[in-house]
């Protein structure tokens, strides 16, 4: 079969009466892309999620050395000596598992502990735990819309926010992104149709990079009467003076009805949260079926997010160190000319735009040791195809000088600079 020219959305509208006969082709188009080293994903690390890790390289089978720059550990956290210490004595005292999921048996004293630390650390009154960032949104927003709601969404939010608004069985609709004079049309036409309505941004776009505009969001929305959610999945650790994310950043902490995220970007574990008010996160505890049916997180693993959180609060040198980061490469590639979009993060997208370029560019900074991840439609929309960088405080100077040296030379070699 002829695969050259197929994107993976291809794979996805293939009609057959055998529901596995996509399954074939999919594979042919990965193995061919895996013959032309143009296979990126799935990458074996042989190492921690440092800023510099060790893979198998799947093109020569040996192990080697890349610098890290697709990591979402933006501080460091996942080796960190307190957040390791942590989990070892978890895991001495409590086990392997939590045994149940937390609405029967499977509910321990250090799971309400970090429910309380988020809660505190995001201004709101209580919060609850699920075991994945995906099941977080998922559960939370088809747990509290229902069909005489509407869930309005910018229209970049992450698929786990868009998969529990489908989950939910209520409408949805969607504004231009970051732009708060669509959001306003669109609440307009909304208020005349549904009854309750829930607004839905990410605080930090995952992969633009760039901040939810919510002084300018917020009024629009108590106009109307909307409740408002923000998913800081890439925000929190990061952004305000002591890392508590996009509302600290704003100076509205206690102004956001719902306050989610993950556990597993800066706070190095695996998880997420919903932080609102009791009542809330009381209903969510028995109508949220992605918490109510999934087994509790590990014992060890929150014991770690628990010193996590203590080390943001306490370290700010990790934050500055990263903001350092982030300022210089943000900065250097600008000025060579690279389109970075509205980036103003940690995550850096190098608007690439042409498919088989992407593909040729990727292959060479691949070969040249950087770990950097390349993203095509349909996860961004067509014609902006990127590399899709993330920076951790971890980072040397000399590791972002290289990496400057390699993306300069690409970038002048396929005409993006």
């Amino acid at each position: 079969m002829e695969t050259r020219g197929k994107n993976l959305a291809h794979f996805m509208e293939l009609p057959d009466r055998d529901i596995f006969a996509k399954t074939r082709p999919f594979y042919e188009f990965m193995e061919q892309l895996t013959a032309e080293h143009h296979h990126h994903w799935h990458r074996v690390l042989t190492s921690p999620s440092e800023a510099r890790v060790r893979i198998i390289d799947r093109y020569t089978g040996q192990e080697r050395e890349m610098i890290n720059l697709a990591s979402n550990n933006y501080l460091g956290l996942t080796t960190h000596p307190k957040v390791v210490e942590a989990g070892i004595k978890a895991y001495e005292k409590y086990g392997a598992g939590a045994g149940s999921v937390p609405l029967l048996g499977g509910t321990m004293l250090l799971h309400r502990e970090l429910e309380q630390r988020l809660a505190a650390m995001k201004g709101c009154e209580d919060a609850i735990i699920f075991t994945s960032g995906y099941s977080t949104n998922v559960g939370c927003i088809s747990g509290l819309v229902r069909k005489c709601d509407v869930a309005i969404n910018d229209r970049l939010n992450h698929a786990s926010i868009i998969d529990g608004c489908r989950l939910s069985g209520a409408s949805f609709r969607t504004f231009r992104h970051n732009d708060p004079a669509s959001l306003a049309e669109v609440l307009a036409e909304c208020d005349r149709e549904f009854q309750g309505k829930l607004v839905i941004v990410d605080g930090v776009y995952s992969m633009d990079g760039d901040i939810a505009r919510l002084p300018e969001f917020l009024p629009i929305i108590r106009k109307y009467g909307a409740r408002l959610m923000i998913d800081e999945a890439h925000a929190t650790g990061v952004l305000g003076a002591h890392g508590r994310g996009t509302p600290e950043h704003y100076g509205l902490e206690g102004q956001i009805d719902i306050v989610a995220g993950t556990l597993s970007k800066a706070l190095g574990g695996v998880g997420g949260f919903v932080a609102s008010t009791r009542e809330v996160v009381h209903y969510l505890r028995f109508y949220a079926r992605s918490y109510m049916f999934s087994t509790a997180l590990p014992p060890a693993v929150t014991a770690s997010l628990i010193a996590a959180v203590e080390v943001i609060q306490e370290d700010h040198a990790l934050r500055e160190r990263l903001w350092r980061n982030i300022r210089f490469f943000t900065d250097n590639l600008r000025q060579l000319g690279f389109n970075l979009g509205q980036a103003e993060t940690a995550i850096i997208p190098i608007i690439v735009g042409d498919q088989e370029r992407l593909k040729a560019l990727s292959r060479e900074v691949h070969e040249a040791g950087l770990f950097i991840n390349p993203v095509y439609y349909p996860a961004v929309p067509k014609k902006q195809d990127r590399l899709r960088i993330s920076l951790m405080a971890t980072l040397e100077q000399s590791d972002l000088d290289y990496a400057l040296e390699v993306l300069e030379k690409v970038g002048r070699k396929y005409g993006l600079i």
